[in-house]
């Protein structure tokens, strides 16, 4: 039996792979913005590593014709 106490739910996001993949591609955080149609404010949240909601990835996906794995990572606080 599989023991949920023992599992770190203590994890955060990285978007370090987005925006490689924007210089990659020579394309401005604020281009992505206009691209995917977002806020200010959710800009801000990647910038800062927070957590955004599935179809705003799903948005950057499509518009960098990528994967989510091209731009995000879920990673350990250990």
């Amino acid at each position: 039996m599989y023991n949920y106490a023992e599992v770190d739910y203590m994890k955060t996001v990285s978007y370090n792979k987005l925006w490689k993949l924007l210089i990659d591609k020579g394309i401005s955080k604020q281009q992505l913005r206009q691209m995917c149609e977002m806020s200010s404010g959710t800009l801000t949240k990647l910038n800062k590593g927070y957590e955004v909601s599935m179809s705003v990835l799903v948005k950057i996906c499509k518009a960098l014709d990528c994967d989510l794995g091209d731009i995000c990572e879920v990673i350990s606080e250990n």
